[in-house]
């Protein structure tokens, strides 16, 4: 009995609603997946597809865009799975349809200083996934960030990365605060030991 209302009420918002239509609604409720599968638009699709947390699918769907801002958000879902190299070549392609745009090009330097953070951990760590519903925090890092230098660039702490960065993420309240407390609880278990 309750399948075949969840039907009749399909069917009934299908007579109602285009595909489009659909995918705002549950956008706006915050079922992305749902939203990502319904759109027929890509950009909203791709889009749905960043806030379930599917960067990869994401990047896939941005990727058949071509637009300087596609290529901006295919750098930020590569970002977020820790593939630097290949943030920075969707950023390079967002560059280049669209020079001198702040956001890509700091968002640009992020992914290299990152790319050189791992080198420098020990060379490379594989195919990272760092997902970005787990908020994870180095408790052997030092408080006060440590610099980054690369040549030609300049230095930056990883402080200063970390607020340029959030100065970019379009995100919930309820998210921010979420990250925030964690990152406080880790600096709190940090200075305990």
């Amino acid at each position: 009995m309750r399948a075949a209302l969840a039907l009749m009420a399909l069917t009934w918002l299908g007579l109602w609603f285009t595909a489009d239509q659909l995918g705002q609604r549950h956008f706006r409720r915050g079922e992305y997946v749902e939203a990502a599968k319904a759109f027929r638009d890509p950009m909203w699709q791709a889009t749905a597809w960043y806030r379930a947390n599917e960067f990869e699918k994401a990047a896939q769907t941005f990727a058949r865009l071509g637009t300087a801002e596609a290529y901006y958000n295919q750098g930020n879902c590569w970002l977020m799975l820790g593939q630097y190299e290949k943030a920075i070549s969707s950023y390079d392609r967002a560059l280049a349809k669209r020079p001198n745009w702040n956001e890509a090009m700091e968002n640009r330097i992020l992914a290299t200083l990152r790319a050189k953070l791992v080198e420098q951990k020990g060379g490379e760590m594989g195919d990272q996934k760092l997902g970005a519903d787990d908020v994870v925090f180095d408790r052997q890092k030092k408080p006060g960030g440590q610099e980054t230098e690369i040549a030609g660039e300049r230095a930056m702490s990883d402080a200063a990365i970390q607020a340029m960065w959030l100065r970019r993420i379009n995100t919930r309240p309820a998210d921010f605060l979420r990250a925030k407390f964690a990152y406080q609880q880790a600096i709190e278990s940090q200075e305990g030991n």
